[in-house]
């Protein structure tokens, strides 16, 4: 999609690591893309330094306070940026009519509503955001076909699988002749590490990534791999396939990104080195291929890659994953909202590395699964799930004191 006229994009979750690497590729083509909108949670000196740069049309800060010492900053550098505060801010401009691609990177459940708006306004949705499909799949996809949006995956697994795909294929619709997809993991900085030792590993260790440079959340999903297990979800989703045709391959290099196999027995990979800008660069400049800026990859000097079954008893969260998608209905949500519950209780040091697969076991036995075709619906079990995950917090901290 190039011509004339540069592409509007606003970019959700500008100032995390997604949204910096998407600048960095849409700086090198100041032609090709037009910012129209930024936006940021609570890190405002970070967001006005992009908007000195990009010049975007809205800055949104979804904290109000921020948004006002956002707007303090810019009087006298972008003056000419309107800054706006709150969630349904983030919603507006994702939905704005000169904006023509959504880089949908806010974390977790707060880049439901965002995302599910460029959907229906029928924008390219660059979702890097998988909580949007683990939480609403069946509405969002929904949503993706009723108004004609191109949905593209951010993440290096899911835009690998893509790209494995026949030219003429679109996510959503069930793939003619894939017997099965493999979905690769690192297997995170606690892969090796015995089960035995895993309950006084620390938050910095956790988010100590041997690959990838990544915010602290998603890092402590890679370390538990619940990460892949919301992988797995967002692939059914967009892939149109069941359970059994999934696969999770731990691939410690990160090279190999994923596969597809078909009923041929061919099986084809997409390799690249570990860096965000490539399937960032292929989702915007899609169909065509333009320079990323990535380093080329040079397996000669990689030497070796490796492969092998993930150790369920390691890792708990991926089995849970798998156990929320065969459940279906609302159960993904649930075990999101409890992971995000879990995992920031984790960074705060309120709970150990190993309690997270406990707490969110724990609020997927005691919250009920409803169908999941209702945004409301989604909502009340996401918030009811974040409920019982922070009783098992208080009641686990209740017992350690006592």
């Amino acid at each position: 999609m190039h011509d004339s006229q540069p592409a509007g994009i606003t970019v959700l979750g500008a100032t995390g690591s997604i949204g910096v690497n998407t600048l960095d590729v849409v700086s090198r083509y100041p032609g090709r893309f037009n910012v129209i909108a930024l936006t940021g949670n609570t890190d405002v000196e970070a967001l006005a330094g992009q908007c000195e740069r990009f010049l975007p049309r809205y800055a949104v800060m979804a904290d109000p306070d921020a948004a006002e010492r956002l707007a303090a900053l810019l009087r006298n550098t972008a003056p000419d940026v309107q800054v706006l505060g709150g969630r349904d801010a983030l919603v507006e401009v994702a939905g704005l009519p000169a904006v023509d691609f959504v880089m949908a990177a806010i974390v977790g459940a707060a880049g439901l509503l965002p995302c599910l708006e460029a959907a229906r306004r029928g924008k390219r949705v660059l979702l890097a955001n998988k909580e949007a499909l683990v939480m609403s799949g069946a509405l969002f996809m929904q949503a993706v076909r009723d108004n004609d949006a191109v949905l593209l995956p951010i993440d290096s697994e899911h835009n690998a699988i893509l790209q494995c795909m026949p030219d003429n294929y679109t996510a959503g619709h069930a793939p003619r002749g894939v017997r099965k997809i493999m979905l690769t993991a690192s297997g995170g900085p606690f892969r090796t590490l015995p089960v035995s030792k895993l309950a006084g590993v620390t938050p910095a260790q956790a988010c100590a990534h041997p690959n990838w440079e990544m915010g602290r959340k998603i890092s402590v999903d890679s370390a538990t791999m619940m990460n892949k297990g919301l992988e797995v979800i967002e692939a059914g989703w967009l892939f149109d396939l069941p359970l059994e045709k999934i696969k999770v391959l731990i691939h410690p290099q990160s090279i190999l990104h994923s596969m597809v196999e078909y009923d041929d027995g061919s099986v084809i990979a997409q390799l690249g080195n570990p860096d965000m800008r490539i399937p960032i660069t292929h989702a915007l400049a899609w169909p065509e291929r333009i320079d990323s800026g990535a380093a080329q990859l040079d397996l000669a000097a990689v030497g070796s890659l490796q492969f092998e079954d993930p150790d369920r008893a390691h890792f708990p969260c991926l089995e849970l994953a798998c156990h929320a998608w065969r459940q279906g209905g609302t159960a993904p949500a649930i075990l999101n909202a409890a992971n995000e519950v879990a995992v920031q209780a984790f960074l705060d040091k309120q709970i150990a590395f190993t309690s997270i697969p406990r707490l969110i076991e724990h609020a997927m036995e005691r919250c009920t699964v409803h169908d999941g075709t209702s945004l409301q619906v989604i909502l009340e079990d996401d918030a009811a799930a974040r409920r019982q995950a922070r009783d098992y917090i208080d009641s686990d901290r209740m017992q350690a004191s006592s």
